[in-house]
C-alpha cells in the first residue's frame, strides 16, 4: 500500500506541475469535463458502490480534508463528503494507534530492585519458601504477587518450597497411603 500511495503522490504532483502553465480558462474547461465524466460514471454504476483501494482513500482524504464542509458538499465526488471525512479520521486514528502502541508486548518486567531483594531474602533465609518471602515483602510495603516471587526464584534456578516438618495445625498435602481392605471371606 505504501508503494501505491507514493506512486499516486508522485503522479498527482506531476499533474499539478502540468497545471501551472495552463490558463484559468483551460483549467475550468478541464474541471467541467472531469465533472461530466463523474456524472457519466455515476449513471453507469446505478447505485453500486465504487471500490477504492486503501491508497486511493488515503490520497483523497489527504487532498480533501482541508476543505470546509460547505465546499466539500458542492464538489462532485464518487463518494459522499462524510465518507471522505471518515477516511481521514481513520487515517489519523491509525497513525495515533501505531505511535502509541507499546514497544514490548506482555507483562512488564519486575523492577530490578525488587528482584534483587527477593533473591537476597532467599539467600539469607534458606528455610523460607516463596510464599514466606512474598509475605515479608508485603510487610515491607512492596506489593508484588506470590507468583511473581516464584517466577523470580524459578528464573534464578531455585525450587523454593517450605522445608522442614509441617507446623502444628497445618495440613500436609502429601499423598497418604490408602488403607488396605480386609480380605473378604466367601461362604459357600
Amino acid at each position: 500500500m505504501l508503494l501505491r500511495l507514493a506512486y499516486l503522490g508522485v503522479t498527482n504532483a506531476l499533474a499539478m506541475l502540468r497545471l501551472l502553465p495552463m490558463s484559468d480558462r483551460a483549467k475550468d474547461i478541464e474541471i467541467l469535463a472531469l465533472r461530466h465524466q463523474i456524472t457519466v460514471l455515476q449513471r453507469q454504476l446505478r447505485g453500486q458502490r465504487v471500490q477504492f483501494t486503501p491508497a486511493d482513500r488515503a490520497l483523497l482524504a489527504a487532498l480533501l480534508h482541508r476543505l470546509p464542509r460547505t465546499v466539500l458538499r458542492q464538489i462532485r465526488l464518487l463518494v459522499r463528503p462524510e465518507t471522505v471525512l471518515r477516511w481521514h479520521r481513520d487515517l489519523v486514528a491509525a497513525h495515533h494507534a501505531r505511535i502509541s502502541r507499546p514497544r514490548r508486548v506482555g507483562r512488564p518486567r519486575t523492577v530490578r530492585s525488587i528482584r534483587a531483594l527477593v533473591l537476597r531474602l532467599a539467600r539469607e533465609n534458606n528455610s523460607w519458601g516463596y510464599r514466606r518471602i512474598h509475605g515479608e515483602l508485603l510487610v515491607l510495603g512492596i506489593t508484588v504477587a506470590a507468583s511473581t516471587v516464584w517466577e523470580i526464584l524459578h528464573d534464578a534456578g531455585s525450587t523454593r518450597r517450605p522445608t522442614g516438618p509441617p507446623k502444628a495445625g497445618r495440613r500436609s498435602y502429601a499423598p497418604k497411603p490408602k488403607p488396605s481392605l480386609p480380605p473378604t471371606s466367601s461362604k459357600p
